[in-house]
C-alpha cells in the first residue's frame, strides 16, 4: 500500500482528517484563554513551491502513459496557442477538448471539521487533479469553487491525441478519488468526496477562441456549445462517473464497449438527447464512459491479485536523478516507487 501511484496526495488528506474540529467559543472559552496563541489546526501548505513540485514529480510513472514533454507550472487560464488575442478584439476558430471535473459533497465535512481543514482536503483533491492533467499536455483554463475547467489540445496537438490525453487524464483522476480515498473516509465515518466529469470535443468550425471581460480582469475563453456542454455531461454524471459527448465517441469507434448511451434527464423526464435543434435536425448524444475498464485494457497497465492498477515495466525514480534536476526535494519523493500498489 505503500506504493500507490498518489500516495503523496493521500498521506496529505490523512494527515488533515485526523484533526479535530475545535470546540465552540461559548463551550472552550477558558481552554483557548489557557492557551492562548496556540494552534490546534494544521497551516495552509498551499504556497509551498516545494512541496508542491515533490508532489507533482511524485506521478511521474504517468509519463510512461502521456508521453509528452512533461511541463510543471503554468499561468491559469493562459493556453499558449492563444495567448496573442489577450489585448485586442480579435478572435479565431479552432478545435478543443473541453472537460469539466467537479468535487462533490465537500460540505459534509463541515459536520466535523473546521473550515481549514476542509480547505486542504479539498485543495490536495484538486491539486491532484491538475498535476495529473499537466502530465497529459492539458492547460487549466478555470479554477470554479472546488471544480476545474481543463483544455486538452491546442494548434501543436493531433485531435486524436487530445481526444486520448482527457480520457487518460479522467480515468486517472476518477482512480484516485474511487479507490485510494475509499478507506481514508470510511475510516474517519465522514461521507465520501467524489469527483464527476464531462468531457466534449468542439471542431474548428464550431469553436471561436477569444478573450472576456476587459483589461486585466479578462481571460482567453472559448465559446462553444461543446464546451458548455462538457459542464452540462458533468452533472448527468455518476459518482466518480465520466461522462462524453458523441464527438468523443467518433475517435474512439473501434472501442465501442467502452461507451454506453446515456439517457439525459431534466425535471424528472428522460431524454434521448442532451441537446437538440430540431428544425436543423440536430441531435446530440452523451455516453457514460466505461474508464475502468479503459484503464484495465491499456497495454501498459495491469492489475494484481487485488484488483488494483500496476504500471508495466515502470522504473523506480532515481534519486541521485531526482537531485539534479529539482534541489531539496521531500525525502518521500526521492524513496518514492511510483506504482499504484
Amino acid at each position: 500500500m505503500n506504493n500507490k501511484l498518489y500516495k503523496n496526495y493521500v498521506d496529505d488528506i490523512a494527515y488533515y482528517l485526523k484533526q479535530e474540529k475545535r470546540p465552540k467559543l461559548a463551550q472552550a472559552i477558558g481552554i483557548y484563554r489557557m492557551n492562548e496563541g496556540v494552534s490546534n489546526t494544521p497551516t495552509m501548505q498551499w504556497h509551498d513551491k516545494i512541496k508542491n513540485e515533490a508532489n507533482f514529480r511524485s506521478l511521474s510513472a504517468l509519463n510512461t502513459i502521456a508521453g509528452n514533454n512533461v511541463k510543471y507550472e503554468e499561468k491559469l487560464g493562459a493556453h499558449p496557442s492563444f495567448l496573442h488575442l489577450k489585448h485586442g478584439d480579435k478572435s479565431e476558430y479552432h478545435y478543443i477538448v473541453s472537460m469539466f471535473i467537479d468535487i462533490k459533497n465537500s460540505t459534509g465535512l463541515f459536520k466535523k471539521y473546521d473550515p481549514i481543514v476542509v480547505a486542504n482536503i479539498c485543495r490536495t483533491i484538486q491539486l491532484a487533479a491538475i498535476h495529473t492533467c499537466w502530465y497529459f499536455d492539458a492547460y487549466i483554463h478555470r479554477l470554479q469553487g472546488d471544480g476545474l475547467m481543463v483544455y486538452f489540445g491546442g494548434k501543436q496537438t493531433d485531435k486524436k491525441k487530445a481526444v486520448e490525453n482527457a480520457l487518460m487524464a479522467g480515468s486517472f483522476i476518477s482512480y484516485f478519488v474511487k479507490n485510494d480515498l475509499k478507506d481514508l473516509f470510511e475510516e474517519k465515518g465522514v461521507n465520501r468526496i467524489y469527483t464527476r466529469i464531462g468531457i466534449d470535443f468542439g471542431d474548428a468550425d464550431t469553436t471561436l477562441w477569444h478573450n472576456a471581460g476587459v483589461g486585466e480582469c479578462s481571460e482567453i475563453t472559448t465559446t462553444s456549445l461543446h464546451t458548455s456542454l462538457a459542464s452540462k455531461m458533468q452533472s448527468q454524471a455518476e459518482s466518480n462517473g465520466i461522462v462524453v459527448g458523441d464527438n468523443i465517441i467518433a475517435f474512439k469507434s473501434s472501442s465501442e464497449n467502452l461507451f454506453s448511451h446515456k439517457t439525459y434527464s431534466e425535471n424528472g423526464i428522460e431524454k434521448n438527447f442532451i441537446y437538440e435543434i430540431p428544425e436543423e435536425k440536430f441531435r446530440y448524444k452523451q455516453h457514460d464512459f466505461h474508464w475502468e475498464k479503459y484503464l484495465k485494457n491499456h497495454p501498459l497497465i495491469g492489475e494484481d491479485n487485488d484488483g488494483s492498477l500496476t504500471f508495466k515495466g515502470v522504473p523506480v525514480v532515481s534519486s541521485s536523478h531526482i537531485h539534479n534536476n529539482i534541489q531539496h526535494l521531500q525525502k518521500n519523493v526521492s524513496d518514492y516507487k511510483p506504482y499504484f500498489k
